[in-house]
């Protein structure tokens, strides 16, 4: 099997022509995951974007630095984080979010594991795992003790390499499968964000189309398209 192979098969198109959103699902929401350089003047912005319109959780997402300057940086982020009631989430590092008393982390696949984390990070942390392209790696999230599961890349990214690219149907057939929330990541901007709301997304994760321009703009536009 390759790494683009999901051992279940592909899902037939017509799933998502049946699918309809269970209505005791909460409506889908907004996951801003940082840009890769958090310093200067990012923690204004983070402000900035948090008043601007709802968001449900941040994820804290450097790469290549210490831990004790990742933890610098990441305190008065998680502070603004906490002072708009929005989840504070760090990517990769079970040990920075056990540090920091972070609201959660989230693992890629070679990040650990969520049993671990959950051992670390006690039984109210909220464990996302990275599922890619793979209904079978989601079902082992889920399985492992997994709050969220995410699914991606849906559209062409700048964030990081993209090796998996999913149908938005793989949405649709978890949330009729599963309580377990989906996340939605990849390339998202408000005008391509629809088809993944409609197929059962229950957040989406974005990034550059909010920081590459004016964050307060972008989570209206967000909004908007959230509330249909």
């Amino acid at each position: 099997m390759t790494l683009n192979e999901d051992p279940l098969g592909p899902l037939s198109p017509d799933f998502a022509k049946q699918f309809v959103r269970d209505v005791r699902r909460p409506p889908c929401q907004l996951y801003l995951v940082s840009p890769l350089d958090v310093t200067g003047a990012f923690p204004d912005r983070l402000a900035r974007a948090l008043d601007a319109g709802p968001v449900a959780a941040f994820q804290f997402r450097v790469k290549d630095i210490d831990q004790h300057a990742a933890a610098r940086l990441a305190e008065p982020l998680q502070r603004i984080c906490a002072d708009h009631d929005v989840a504070f989430l760090v990517n990769d590092s079970i040990s920075l979010a056990k540090r920091l008393g972070a609201d959660g982390v989230h693992l890629g696949q070679d990040d650990g594991d969520p049993r671990e984390a959950r051992d670390v990070l006690g039984p109210n942390a909220q464990i996302g795992v990275t599922a890619h392209d793979s209904r079978h790696l989601a079902m082992e999230a889920g399985e492992a003790g997994a709050d969220y599961v995410a699914f991606g890349a849906f559209y062409p990214t700048t964030t990081k390499d993209v090796r998996h690219v999913p149908e938005p149907v793989i949405l649709s057939w978890w949330s009729a499968l599963f309580e377990l929330p989906s996340v939605a990541i990849g390339g998202i901007t408000p005008a391509n964000a629809a088809p993944l709301i409609a197929a059962g997304a229950d957040f989406l994760a974005v990034s550059g189309a909010v920081w590459n321009g004016d964050e307060a703009d972008a989570i209206r536009a967000f909004d908007a398209v959230l509330k249909g």
